[in-house]
C-alpha cells in the first residue's frame, strides 16, 4: 500500500511539474467569467462578458460561450480577444 502511495504521488509530481505555466493558467481559468472582444479594423466592435467556460471546438476559428447578459448562446470568430476576469 505505501509503494501504491508512493508512485501515485510520483505521477501526480510529474504530471503537474510537466505542465507549463500557461497551461495551468488555462486550467485554473476555466469556470470564471471572460470578457470577449469582437474588432473589426482593428477596432472593438462588441464586447460580451460570459457565465463561464469558452469553448473553441476543433477545425473552427470560432469559440461559444454563455452570455451572461442575455443567457444566450454567442458564437464569434475573426478577430477575438478573450480575457479572464
Amino acid at each position: 500500500m505505501k509503494n501504491l502511495k508512493f508512485v501515485i504521488a510520483i505521477l501526480a509530481i510529474v504530471t503537474l511539474g510537466g505542465c507549463t505555466s500557461a497551461s495551468r493558467a488555462k486550467i485554473g481559468a476555466m469556470s470564471k467569467s471572460h470578457t470577449i472582444t469582437l474588432y473589426s479594423g482593428g477596432k472593438a466592435v462588441r464586447t460580451w462578458k460570459s457565465t463561464g467556460i469558452v469553448v473553441s471546438e476543433a477545425n473552427s476559428d470560432g469559440y461559444n460561450f454563455q452570455d451572461s447578459v442575455s443567457g444566450k448562446l454567442v458564437t464569434v470568430s475573426g478577430d477575438v480577444v478573450i480575457e479572464v476576469e
